[in-house]
């Protein structure tokens, strides 16, 4: 395992049970896989009524992103957050993520890039059954003094 919940949390902006990713267990320049158990928590603040809809791996899928782009960032480059522009191609190959018996694998992989935008493509797995897959685009955003600059 490379990173744990901890370091994710230092990593993107999301906190407390909002993080929905529990670890890194690879990532290199073009792709990441992250595990989790969180799409069966009681306290998963995505479900609705003890529900967690199989759209929801969008947002799993956001934060393996985000957690990517903070680890392929330049060391010395000002932190960025993304908006998540569009997500095409999706299929849902369950209905509710919070019946899944097992650990989820998050995989991300970078299709194009640039200091404003990144292109991903997505999966979650369970095991080797796909749950969700799809292409998502981010819009990256320099903090305001960075902007200011430009």
């Amino acid at each position: 395992m490379m990173l744990r919940a901890e370091d994710i949390r230092g990593l993107v902006p999301h906190q407390g049970a909002m993080c929905l990713l529990d670890a890194v267990e690879f990532w290199d320049a073009s792709r990441i896989v992250c595990t989790t158990d969180q799409h069966r928590s009681p306290l998963n603040p995505l479900a609705e009524n003890g529900r967690l809809s199989a759209v929801n791996a969008i947002e799993f899928a956001a934060q393996a992103m985000a957690i990517h782009g903070a680890l392929d960032a330049p060391q010395r480059s000002s932190p960025s957050f993304g908006l998540l522009l569009s997500v095409r191609a999706c299929r849902f190959h369950c209905d509710r993520l919070d019946q899944v018996a097992g650990v989820l694998h998050v995989k991300a992989g970078k299709v194009a890039g640039s200091q404003l935008m990144l292109m991903y493509q997505f999966g979650l797995f369970s095991g080797t059954r796909c749950l969700a897959e799809g292409r998502a685009s981010v819009l990256l955003h320099a903090p305001a003094s960075e902007g200011a600059r430009r």
